[in-house]
Order: C-alpha cells, then sequence, then structure tokens
C-alpha cells in the first residue's frame, strides 16, 4: 500500500469474551496514537470503539484524515451508529456498556468528514495497528 496519511485502528481479545483493547496508530509514521484497555469485552467491541473513538479525536484535531479498520462488522455498526453486540449485560462489563453508550451518542449527535476504510490485509499485510497476537 501507499503510505498516505491515515489513521489505523485495530482490536485485541484473549477469549471472546475476555480481556480486550484497542489503539490507533498513525500511518505511515508507526506511531500509536492512542490506546484503551484491556477491559471485559469482544474483538467486535472494540473494533467499533477503535472507530469511534478515531472519529472523535480526529475532529477533536480538525483532520479529516482516513481511518482503517481491518473489520468490516465495525464499520458497519459505525455507518449504522449503533453497536449491534450480542454481549449480555453483567455486571463486570457495566463500565464497557457505559462506553458503548458514549459512543453511539457521539455518533448520532456528530457528522465527520473522514472516510472509514477497509484495511486490505490480504494484499498489504496486517494492519499497522495490529498487536500481533494471532
Amino acid at each position: 500500500m501507499e503510505a498516505s496519511e491515515a489513521l489505523c485502528v485495530d482490536a485485541a481479545c484473549s477469549g471472546n469474551p475476555g480481556p480486550m483493547e484497542y489503539r490507533g496508530v498513525h500511518l505511515p509514521s508507526g506511531r500509536q496514537i492512542f490506546h484503551f484497555g484491556p477491559m471485559q469485552g469482544t474483538n467486535n467491541i472494540g473494533e467499533f470503539l477503535a472507530i469511534v473513538h478515531a472519529l472523535a479525536l480526529l475532529k477533536q484535531r480538525g483532520s479529516a484524515m482516513p481511518v482503517y479498520s481491518d473489520s468490516r462488522t465495525a464499520q458497519i455498526w459505525v455507518q449504522k451508529r449503533k453497536c449491534k453486540t450480542t454481549l449480555a449485560r453483567t455486571p463486570e462489563n457495566a463500565p464497557l456498556f457505559d462506553i458503548i453508550a458514549r459512543a453511539e451518542r457521539w455518533l448520532q449527535t456528530n457528522d465527520y468528514p473522514n472516510p472509514i476504510l477497509k484495511w486490505d490485509t490480504n494484499q498489504w499485510g496486517e494492519i499497522p495497528a495490529d498487536f500481533g497476537r494471532k
């Protein structure tokens, strides 16, 4: 892939559900821009939150750079402005559900100029934000 400026996001989860974390990495520098977790969750929730985190941060910074994610599911959830997880809410993961609600509210009350693009892992290799634990 040609190294144009973008923010790449990815999540990792040990188990499903399990300890989940996500991060955003600047392309082409490879510098980590943000990291969240770990906390109890699922990989899809982490991917969704990573995209929303990236969009909110870029809006705050006045940047229209694209956001790359390798999760089609998370991209659809962001497009629909709703995290469609089937994870049951428990006392242990209640803080995560509060964060999901905050992310959904942000999506419902904000517009953003950033294209959300699918990372082509087959062609370009692992997304730069990958945690390398596969």
